[in-house]
């Protein structure tokens, strides 16, 4: 079976006597929900003395959801999960953690759900399969646009639209 446990703790940074805002240790694999309604701090724990941890600072002020969407704006974070049982233990555990999850997407080249964190930011977690050797073999990947089903009846402006590549050779 499948371990969830959390790396990235989801909750709401409080201030310590200093005014400072603190976070709480978190570690394991993956991402899920923590105590609270915000993004902050995150440490990973030291394992052993010489190990160094990581650190992420809270951003501050927060926007509502209706973010400005341009140059240097994050659409969302995306994690991989090496298969759809796992990203089936992912969504019943954000499921049950109060997270408002998509159903699974099917994206032709993987699989995908999608929820937000308290913040806003939205987050995927998509599987490894069934991978770009869906439709054309491994030999040939990268010789020509290769489209998803969905996304065919837009071939003539994509390809109008999209850089001009040269093969080497």
């Amino acid at each position: 079976g499948a371990s969830f446990e959390p790396l990235l703790r989801l909750f709401q940074p409080r201030e310590n006597d200093q005014g400072q805002r603190r976070g709480q240790r978190a570690g394991g694999e993956g991402i899920a929900p923590g105590a609270g309604n915000g993004a902050g701090l995150l440490e990973l724990p030291q394992n052993d003395p010489g190990q160094r941890g990581h650190h992420v600072a809270d951003g501050g002020k927060r926007l509502n959801h209706a973010q400005r969407v341009g140059p240097g704006a994050v659409h969302h974070v995306a994690w991989r999960t090496p298969d759809d049982e796992h990203q089936a233990g992912w969504l019943k555990t954000l499921a049950a953690a109060g997270f408002n999850v998509s159903p699974v997407m099917d994206r032709t080249y993987f699989h995908s759900i999608y929820f937000r964190e308290p913040g806003g930011i939205l987050f995927e977690i998509a599987t490894d399969g069934p991978g770009f050797t869906v439709d054309e073999p491994a030999e040939s990947l990268g010789s020509a646009l290769r489209l998803p089903p969905r996304y065919e009846p837009h071939r003539a402006e994509l390809e109008r639209l999209l850089p001009k590549l040269r093969l080497p050779g």
